[in-house]
């Protein structure tokens, strides 16, 4: 009854909108799209890989080594020394130790290049290493 009378007389109240739920919603939602958010991660070259018929679809890959014509080594857009592939796995490994390494190697490439990036993987000590290729 005091609120009616508190109108009659003339007296307006001065209403607010309250942000904080608004807030609130568009914080649990960025949460959410950062969350469900795939991160693509590439060799950060551009190569022409060979295509196979035996070739599978690979759901996740820790680490993608590509490899240029010219026998050149990229990681995540870095250039790699061959040199530097052992260790560079190595840390890898002491990170995520279940980790897949996938090598994606131009199809005009020297074949002994590839075999050194493979054999440089296996004696970092990663056990599951693929090649990349197109399927026919």
């Amino acid at each position: 009854m005091k609120s009616i009378r508190y109108t009659r007389r003339g007296r307006t109240r001065r209403s607010e909108i309250n942000m904080t739920p608004l807030i609130d919603m568009v914080f649990i939602l960025l949460i959410f799209f950062i969350v469900t958010t795939s991160f693509v991660r590439e060799s950060g070259v551009d190569v022409q890989r060979p295509s196979a018929q035996s070739a599978e679809t690979r759901e996740k890959a820790n680490v993608i080594l590509g490899l240029t014509h010219e026998g050149r080594i990229f990681v995540e857009g870095r250039p790699l020394d061959i040199r530097s592939v052992r260790a560079y796995m190595e840390r890898f490994l002491a990170e995520t130790p279940d980790g897949s390494v996938i090598i994606v190697a131009d199809k005009q490439s020297m074949t002994g290049a590839a075999v050194q990036v493979l054999d440089q993987c296996r004696l970092a000590g990663v056990k599951d290493i693929s090649l990349a290729a197109r399927k026919q």
